[in-house]
């Protein structure tokens, strides 16, 4: 897990991970960054220093395959076939957190979630 926001696409044709900019790259650009801005922590960028010290997303965003490459992902399949916007939220760097922890998850996302949604 992480702390982020990341957008299509998720993969590229060299199948690395690099920089792979969809034609839509600033509309997703914003929708991420809607999200991200209301969440301090994934805002700062390094959420997961224990884990990961060197990992840092400038403003808790990241293109998908710039992040790591990852071929036929259904957020990239639905925005090609279907016209469908989809970004994949990584709420905490902790993939499995423990059922009392979930409040706190909602505290940190509840004001990301309702800028996301006013997006529309």
């Amino acid at each position: 897990g992480s702390l982020v926001v990341n957008y299509p696409f998720d993969d590229d044709e060299q199948g690395i991970a690099i920089y792979s900019k969809s034609p839509d790259d600033a509309v997703f650009q914003q929708l991420a960054l809607s999200y991200s801005k209301e969440n301090r922590k994934m805002y700062q960028g390094s959420p997961c220093k224990d884990m990961y010290p060197t990992e840092y997303f400038p403003h808790g965003i990241t293109n998908g395959a710039q992040w790591y490459n990852v071929p036929g992902g259904m957020q990239d399949w639905n925005y090609l076939h279907t016209n469908c916007f989809e970004v994949t939220i990584e709420l905490g760097c902790v993939k499995y957190p423990k059922a009392e922890e979930l409040p706190k998850y909602w505290e940190q996302n509840c004001r990301s979630l309702l800028q996301f949604m006013k997006q529309v």
